[in-house]
């Protein structure tokens, strides 16, 4: 299948895209509002909440705002891709620091369990997402890193 064709059938099939796809298809994240599905071999994530969907996207939308120093970009527009290591960097890190925030004497977790169920906390225990305590988020974004690939041996060496 065609990268054209998939997208057209990708998005025919997913109306309602998850916003942490990326960090959910590369197992670093979870989410009780998460479905998977395969087309041609490949995997998509479809969410399965219309509220939950909106509140991942109002979260990451000021987390990137928040983030561009962490980051390293000086983009205004909200809505531009970022490269794939950066989209992971922000959306793991962003939820690393997140749960850190709401658990600040538990140790700093490694993977999130349930995106959506961190999402709803956040908002009982702050009231809103731009109440969160940013500096200590910045701090998991800035220390995430991404996995490295396995580097192939050559069939020489």
């Amino acid at each position: 299948m065609d990268q054209n064709a998939f997208r057209e059938t990708y998005h025919a099939v997913n109306e309602r895209f998850c916003i942490y796809e990326k960090s959910i298809l590369t197992n670093q994240c979870g989410c009780s509002s998460a479905e998977k599905f395969c087309i041609a071999e490949r995997e998509g994530v479809h969410c399965k909440s219309d509220r939950g969907q909106q509140q991942c996207q109002e979260y990451l939308d000021i987390l990137r705002e928040q983030a561009k120093f962490a980051l390293h970009t000086l983009d205004t527009e909200k809505k531009r891709s970022l490269p794939h290591g950066k989209a992971i960097r922000i959306q793991v890190g962003g939820l690393l620091g997140l749960r850190y925030a709401c658990y600040p004497d538990e140790p700093i977790a490694s993977t999130i369990n349930d995106i959506d169920g961190q999402l709803i906390l956040a908002k009982e225990q702050f009231g809103d997402f731009r109440e969160l305590p940013f500096s200590t988020i910045m701090q998991q974004v800035a220390a995430y890193k991404t996995k490295k690939r396995a580097h192939r041996r050559n069939k020489d060496e």
